[in-house]
């Protein structure tokens, strides 16, 4: 069995891929095809070393086929809706008593969008900001950014994208604590939190303190919790979840928009996988 049987597949993907749309004709047998990205995202295979045969019983399709899907599925970004989805009906088995927020720089091989070199890593990388709830569970990303550009690039627009994937999914952000590490000190990001009435819990950089200006909200710089920021540590728990899907540990993906929804399949197997032992206890 693959990291989601053929039941959750007909549940949870198939009713959210576009089909039949100016000449897009699903001709392939949608389950089999599914199962085929999944397997390249478990295993980290190239697309050109899909073990087809394995997977098409009826009506054989090669790698290109199976790309040629998964691309345009991306493209009409149904693999962000199919987690939109998954969160929006399964919000009561998260923990939002807290959420936590970094950054993360992925070595890139091929080139491709948003991709440069970063002197830490000596390498060309990718770089995205991740937000995961208090268990770990990762519930969003940003646009991944060039490597050469720190977390605190763009960092207002790219926090508003995040909020706005999570309100798709109905999930409050008032009142939200969010921890953070002092990377993310300056006002420019606290303020981000405010706007949305997120109050973050972040770690004082020594660099920046004597330079901080004045919050854009009433309630200025909240004051630092030690006790809440320990919880911070289960954003390396859904790190390491994220890492067991080997396609995800190095970008090979010349295209952002797949790249993403490799990180939403990824974030919808986890998840589920947690719902059913909740369910099954």
């Amino acid at each position: 069995m693959g990291i989601m049987d053929k039941g959750m597949i007909e549940t949870w993907v198939l009713p959210h891929l576009t089909v039949g749309l100016r000449g897009f004709d699903t001709t392939g047998p949608l389950t089999q095809i599914v199962e085929c990205i999944f397997h390249r995202l478990k295993t980290g295979c190239q697309w050109r070393e899909l073990p087809t045969k394995q997977f098409f019983t009826d009506k054989l399709l090669n790698w290109n086929s199976v790309f040629y899907y998964y691309n345009k599925w991306s493209k009409a970004d149904c693999w962000r809706t199919i987690w939109i989805n998954i969160l929006t009906k399964n919000r009561q088995y998260l923990d939002m008593s807290s959420v936590e927020f970094d950054g993360s720089h992925i070595p890139a091989k091929n080139g491709g969008d948003a991709v440069g070199y970063q002197g830490r890593k000596a390498c060309s990388t990718t770089n995205a900001l991740f937000l995961s709830d208090s268990q770990g569970v990762m519930l969003a990303m940003s646009t991944p950014q060039e490597g050469q550009h720190h977390d605190l690039f763009q960092i207002q627009m790219l926090f508003e994208e995040i909020c706005t994937l999570l309100k798709a999914a109905g999930l409050d952000l008032k009142g939200l604590f969010l921890n953070a590490d002092s990377g993310f000190d300056p006002s420019e990001f606290i303020g981000a939190c405010g706007r949305e009435e997120i109050i973050a819990n972040v770690k004082e950089n020594p660099r920046n303190s004597a330079n901080l200006q004045p919050q854009p909200y009433e309630s200025g710089r909240p004051v630092f919790d030690s006790e809440l920021y320990q919880d911070r540590s289960v954003i390396e728990h859904a790190n390491a979840w994220i890492d067991g899907f080997k396609a995800l540990l190095v970008r090979f993906e010349f295209s952002v928009k797949n790249w993403m929804s490799l990180h939403f399949i990824a974030f919808s197997v986890i998840f589920l996988r947690k719902v059913n032992r909740k369910l099954n206890v």
